[in-house]
């Protein structure tokens, strides 16, 4: 089995659970989890902002002296678009699940800056339709480049059955910045956590590096998740299966900037339509 392929634990409430230091890299932490109704995460931040995504239920989060209620959360990821709660440093907080099943991303990154924490609910989520023909899906930007924070960046991301996405593929592994300053790719560690709209789907994921030292084809199944240490990383849905990803990286910047994989970008233009799957969730399906 790949070592990139993380598989959930069974009959666990905290399904992922994987430190920095586990992973072999610096800046992500990652935990999914599923709390019944009333069930609380009381604790602290520490030295760590966090990004709580709500994948499926509701939930309440009471901190810095203020209260937030999801109340139109998604039934699951297929079912709307995702709240996305950003906690900074040093912050104690109570996480209160207010529905039966409710389903929760937690990204966690070291940090020595302070921001306001906020609550991004699904109608602010900038939705985007990258590519065309059948590379086309569907963003939504939860913690976006240029959000109020130091490292993370969460996006959630819609593949309809049978296309490619994160494609023509690219890497951002290498910070490389313009002589005018202007960053071109950022030094990022990224993880893709998986939902498939039915229990027998899949996705196929590559993870390769130009000199191919770092070459693997994943098979990826529902709640899997694949670690992206470095490389260029596309990934197709198969077919007859929505594929949803909810990404969350970090790392030297709070951008997205990459590079693509030079021998496909003639790809780029080449798009003759839109796929009319698309969109796929919206935020008035919410709740």
């Amino acid at each position: 089995m790949s070592n990139l392929l993380i598989k959930p634990r069974t009959h666990d409430k905290t399904y992922h659970s994987l430190t920095a230091e586990q992973a072999g890299w610096t800046y992500l932490n990652f935990e999914a989890k599923i709390l019944e109704a009333g069930e609380q995460i009381v604790g602290d931040t520490g030295d760590y902002e966090y990004c709580f995504a709500l994948l499926g239920g509701n939930f309440k989060v009471e901190a810095a002296g203020q209260v937030w209620e999801t109340g139109n959360g998604r039934k699951d990821v297929f079912s709307g678009i995702g709240h996305a709660m950003y906690l900074s440093r040093r912050t104690p907080f109570v996480l209160t699940a207010q529905s039966p099943g409710t389903d929760i991303a937690i990204c966690k990154v070291l940090s020595d800056e302070d921001h306001p924490p906020r609550m991004k609910r699904p109608e602010e989520a900038a939705i985007e339709y990258r590519g065309g023909d059948n590379a086309n899906r569907q963003i939504n930007s939860l913690l976006e480049p240029g959000f109020g924070c130091h490292k993370i960046v969460c996006v959630e991301v819609y593949t309809p059955s049978g296309n490619w996405s994160s494609f023509p593929a690219h890497k951002h592994d290498e910070r490389k910045v313009a002589d005018d300053g202007t960053l071109l790719e950022a030094n990022l560690e990224e993880i893709y956590f998986y939902k498939i709209d039915k229990p027998q789907g899949y996705a196929i994921q590559q993870v390769y590096t130009e000199d191919r030292s770092l070459d693997e084809i994943v098979r990826v199944k529902n709640n899997e998740a694949v670690l992206v240490p470095k490389g260029y990383h596309p990934v197709v849905a198969g077919h007859g299966y929505n594929v949803y990803y909810l990404n969350f990286l970090a790392g030297s910047d709070q951008s997205l900037a990459n590079t693509s994989d030079p021998d496909h970008d003639w790809i780029y233009g080449s798009w003759k339509g839109a796929d009319p799957r698309l969109p796929i969730v919206t935020a008035e399906m919410n709740g």
